[in-house]
């Protein structure tokens, strides 16, 4: 079902007397009042479906959690409770590697049922086949019963199910109050459907049915009895469906006719396959490293979403199944070398979400680029500003920086000359809007009442901190936004260049120049080493040491010896936890190492942070980020690197800590060691020149060899051989076509030495 976005409030929705249900405060990413870990959650999704579950593949009927079956930015299913003979299964393993598929093994514990023997555990096993379908926005359940034992059993199980239909926002809150109606449970033609009439006007529905049919019926689930001779099987089918519309005539989900399991899981995987067929491949003799790609280009597979017609990385699972503006166009920018597609669908999304107006209720200015689109029920009543909400001071330089880097892999300008309006109206943001006091710095300051108060990728409310612990005063201009500007500006200048508009080029070149060496003079620490980490009211720099100041250098605004001097200083046993540099230094007076920006280690950061260590030559420190990151992907369940880990050092646990409400898998952090990787092989492409340059690659200590395949420059691929030899590493091109030229270069300069590689 295409999502469609609510109406935008009026201009004047922010104001006090706008009437509110909960009054309800955005909450900034990461904090949420859920008690419960979703850290070892069995995740799944399918395009704009996904469902989250125990390792035991339950859902709990009590407890405040995020847990259960969403869809369009609502929980359909917040319980599915099983039991045998009134006691849970244990859990033994369980795998969705998959993404839209998942296997749960799970067997008994010691039991003794009413009126019958004794069951020693591990005598039943049962083996629990789920696949998540979102062409038949389903849910479809297969439990093979397998008696191990040398007598019969039979024996009762039981299903509990419940809905709360409640908005991601009211689910994060932990207090899934939903402010329409919910009908009460009912049966009919053997399907239990709950069915919520939403004050939106949108009625939505699950119909459950169970094959074979449930003997005892319950408004919240049912009964039926087992029975398995010793040595055989038995098979049981839960199919789960999600209904919604606006007519109520057909507001109750029916019970879809009986699927065939096979045949959606060939559809599935066909699909899933030709995403990685279509893709630049890995293989390595370093199995962890190959093990942790395979994982995040699979991953990146299962956030892809469709919005109309466009597909884009949904930001994570299960907070932010939607279109953020910074997150997918990073994951775009982390992936660029292996498909540039995503981006230009995403460019193109995010073009036609542009801001038009000022609306202060939503952040929105005309020329900003969107933060955040939502589509539940808070949204479609205007209770929250997502719709789509604009509170971001980032995504519009980066959008900048997208468009200029797809052009050069791709060799085309086609997209830039499609959008070159909007690229005009983002540089009219930067230069108007963006800047509210009016001093040359890119900044933020909110506007919304329920929006959010730190406006860049830090933005729950007290990550940008003084050394003293108070909270930074606005406008706020953050380092690595000055960066991003910095790089959007020389980026896009050489498109309009190539385009034939040198003078928009020199001017946005002379701007570019300006702003860089004010920052340097302006954001700098001496005594500290680094960059500050903000500009805050009336100029004053905001004095800690924290990650931001390795953004600067990915987009090379920093001064050479300057970025040495934060190299080291972020390198120091108070930023680097050993995994990865945290966000904010241990010395800091609001270091946390569970504070979601104020202490924790985020993938994507550091690979920012590595690509930027590696632009200005600092190779020993971008090796030991990337083999850190890898280090640590291989203690997460199937290699899967969450949003973001605690901050403890490695020398303490052995092992990375979980933060514990962390998204799995999550786009840019699933972008982050495919980007590493071809940021430490200095991959970097002309398409228009039809070259690929390869500047000093590095490998892991633990990688022999590293081949890289289907690597698409413009029409042209390539495919490449990594290998160590002696003290350094050596390419090779084992194939290209449409005479791509691959050369390989040292570092001797600005300009660096050159050799062909072809051959």
């Amino acid at each position: 079902m295409a999502r469609t976005p609510a109406r935008s409030k009026p201009d004047d929705a922010g104001d006090a007397s706008t009437p509110q249900r909960h009054q309800p405060k955005t909450r900034a990413r990461g904090q949420t009042a859920l008690a419960q870990s979703i850290a070892s959650a069995v995740v799944m999704k399918d395009e704009e479906l996904s469902f989250l579950c125990k390792d035991d593949g339950s859902v709990p009927a009590r407890g405040v959690h995020g847990l259960g079956l969403y869809y369009h930015d609502t929980r359909y299913l917040s319980a599915y409770e099983i039991s045998l003979a009134e006691t849970r299964f244990n859990s033994l393993a369980a795998n969705s590697r998959a993404g839209y598929r998942a296997v749960i093994e799970v067997t008994n514990p010691e039991m003794k049922p009413r009126g019958g023997a004794q069951i020693k555990k591990e005598t039943i096993g049962v083996k629990l086949t789920r696949i998540i379908d979102h062409e038949r926005l389903a849910l479809h359940d297969l439990y093979r019963f397998e008696n191990y034992g040398t007598e019969a059993v039979s024996l009762p199980l039981s299903f509990t199910w419940a809905s709360d239909f409640a908005d991601i926002f009211e689910v994060r809150n932990g207090r899934p109050e939903p402010p329409g109606q919910a009908e009460p449970a009912a049966w009919a033609d053997g399907t239990l459907s709950f069915l919520y009439r939403g004050k939106d006007g949108v009625q939505r529905s699950i119909a459950i049915a169970v094959t074979p049919p449930l003997r005892e019926r319950a408004s919240d689930g049912g009964t039926l009895l087992v029975q398995v001779d010793a040595g055989a099987t038995r098979e049981i089918r839960v199919s789960i469906a999600v209904h919604e519309s606006r007519d109520e005539q057909t507001a109750r989900a029916a019970h879809r006719s009986k699927p065939d399991l096979e045949q959606i899981e060939r559809r599935l995987a066909r699909n899933a396959q030709q995403f990685i067929d279509e893709r630049a491949q890995v293989t390595s003799d370093d199995r962890r490293l190959a093990h942790t790609i395979e994982r995040s280009l699979g991953d990146l597979r299962m956030l892809r979403t469709d919005l109309d017609g466009q597909r884009y990385f949904a930001a994570g699972v299960p907070w932010y199944v939607t279109l953020f503006g910074r997150d997918s166009i990073i994951a775009c920018l982390q992936t660029l070398a292996f498909d540039a597609a995503p981006a230009e669908h995403t460019l193109r999304l995010l073009a036609k979400y542009q801001g038009a107006k000022v609306d202060d209720w939503r952040d929105e200015q005309p020329g900003k680029i969107m933060h955040e689109l939502r589509v539940g029920e808070l949204a479609n009543l205007n209770e929250i500003p997502q719709t789509p909400y604009y509170g971001t001071v980032d995504a519009t330089p980066l959008f900048l920086i997208l468009l200029a880097r797809h052009a050069a892999w791709t060799g085309s300008t086609s997209l830039f000359e499609e959008l070159h309006e909007h690229a005009e109206r983002a540089l009219r943001w930067i230069a108007d809007y963006g800047d509210p006091a009016g001093d040359g710095y890119t900044a933020y300051e909110s506007k919304s009442q329920h929006g959010l108060t730190n406006h860049g990728w830090k933005d729950s409310g007290d990550a940008i901190v003084n050394a003293d612990g108070s909270l930074a005063r606005p406008p706020i201009a953050l380092i690595e936004v000055q960066g991003y500007v910095y790089a959007a500006k020389m980026e896009t200048a050489a498109l309009f260049r190539r385009c034939g508009d040198d003078t928009r080029a020199r001017q946005l070149e002379r701007e570019a120049a300006v702003l860089r060496e004010r920052v340097n003079r302006d954001f700098w620490m001496d005594d500290e080493g680094t960059f500050a980490l903000a500009l805050q009211q009336g100029g004053e720099q905001v004095r800690v040491v924290a990650s931001n100041a390795g953004q600067a250098l990915w987009s090379g605004i920093a001064d050479d010896e300057k970025a040495a001097r934060v190299c080291e200083r972020l390198m120091r046993d108070d930023m680097f936890s050993g995994w990865g540099v945290r966000t904010l230094s241990q010395d800091a007076r609001r270091y946390n190492p569970i504070g979601y920006h104020i202490g924790t280690v985020w993938p994507h950061d550091n690979s920012l942070i590595g690509g930027g260590f590696r632009r200005y030559g600092l190779d020993d420190a971008a090796h030991r980020i990337f083999a850190g990151i890898v280090d640590a992907s291989a203690y997460f369940n199937e290699h899967r690197l969450p949003e973001v880990f605690s901050g403890f050092t490695r020398a303490d646990y052995e092992r990375p800590v979980n933060y514990p409400v962390a998204c799995h898998p999550q786009a840019w952090a699933s972008g982050a060691v495919p980007y590493l990787l071809t940021s430490c092989l200095g991959l970097d492409a002309d398409g228009f020149e039809g070259r690929l340059r390869v500047v000093e690659p590095l490998l892991p200590d633990s990688c022999g060899y590293l081949e890289l395949r289907n690597l698409r420059v413009g029409s042209r691929t390539v495919d490449l051989r990594f290998e160590r030899v002696g003290g350094g590493v050596h390419t090779q091109v084992l194939r290209t076509d449409g005479g791509l030229r691959v050369t390989c270069e040292e570092r001797s300069g600005a300009s660096g030495r050159s050799k062909d590689a072809n051959g």
